[in-house]
């Protein structure tokens, strides 16, 4: 099937297999090229500059006809290694950016003069109308079936306020666990769909075989929200200890958080432990843990290799 995203990334399939913090990996995001799908990993997901360049160079290599590969960057004050990580992108050359959580404007600006796409997080048309202003090559719409930080609109209210108010490409991400799920994003008008948690279930996932377990165990009905993570909301499974330690943030989280002055630097410690507690639970086996993951887990049956979950969304 030919879509604006196909033609865009050169790709087989209008699916971008969404990053993960933790989960995606090089591994990963071959097999995905290999079944004519774009991969792309959370720049985030490695500890160095040179760790980052390696995966560059390892996905160069083995790209094949059909795939593209890129990386996801969180753009805001949060993220310190951001402008380091947008300079090796840069410097070593991808198919294409995902940007999050901040303003891409510098990073389009330079993927850009290097012959990088760049596509955009966005939750609402303010945004979009926003990223499309500043040269962004497609919107990312994240709706509110989608897993980790999730938006507010329904998969089709959202696609529908986008492409009727923007030019640019829509790639829905959230909601998708299955090849109807793809299908029904596309008649909505998306150009391609972005997905995630059904691959925290693959062979190559770089988590736990307990995490992996759980997106098999659980369905939609045990995905909440907690804010106990960043402090922004973000979906995990409702696991005995989820349900032990609670979703809502402690009173003295609260009220710094709605101090002016300590605001910014709260957001940023809670970030911090947010991504080790995250890493704790993502690599190693102990029952104090809190998986990320969004309702599409539903469909998740088994642990299987990531060409046979590609299957299961084109076949």
């Amino acid at each position: 099937m030919r879509t604006k995203l196909t033609e865009l990334l050169n790709i087989t399939h209008p699916i971008i297999q969404a990053p993960m913090f933790l989960v995606s990996n090089t591994s990963m995001v071959v097999e995905a090229m290999k079944g004519g799908i774009a991969g792309c990993i959370p720049a985030l997901n490695y500890r160095t500059l040179d760790e980052l360049r390696a995966s560059i160079k390892e996905l160069k290599a083995a790209k094949v006809e059909g795939g593209s590969f890129g990386y996801n960057l969180i753009v805001n004050k949060s993220n310190i290694k951001y402008k380091e990580q947008l300079r090796v992108l840069c410097e070593e050359g991808c198919d294409f950016i995902i940007t999050s959580l901040g303003s891409p404007e510098e990073t389009i600006n330079q993927a850009h003069a290097v012959g990088i796409k760049v596509f955009c997080d966005v939750t609402d048309l303010k945004f979009a109308k926003k990223v499309e202003s500043l040269g962004a090559d497609a919107a990312i719409a994240v709706n509110n079936q989608a897993g980790g930080h999730r938006g507010h609109f329904s998969p089709k209210e959202l696609i529908h306020l986008l492409t009727e108010n923007i030019s640019i490409p829509v790639i829905s991400a959230g909601g998708v666990g299955c090849k109807a799920d793809v299908d029904n994003m596309l008649s909505y008008g998306a150009a391609g769909v972005s997905v995630g948690s059904p691959f925290i279930a693959s062979i190559e996932a770089g988590v736990t075989e307990e995490y992996k377990q759980a997106c098999v165990d659980y369905g939609a009905k045990d995905i909440i929200m907690t804010e106990r993570i960043s402090g922004t909301p973000c979906t995990v499974i409702n696991t005995p200890y989820v349900q032990k330690i609670g979703t809502k943030q402690t009173w003295l989280e609260s009220v710094l958080n709605k101090n002016k002055k300590l605001k910014k630097w709260v957001k940023m410690i809670r970030f911090t432990i947010g991504m080790n507690a995250a890493t704790k639970a993502a690599t190693q086996a102990t029952y104090k843990t809190v998986w990320v993951a969004g309702p599409s887990i539903e469909y998740t049956n088994a642990i299987l290799p990531t060409k046979q979950i590609i299957k299961t969304l084109t076949h």
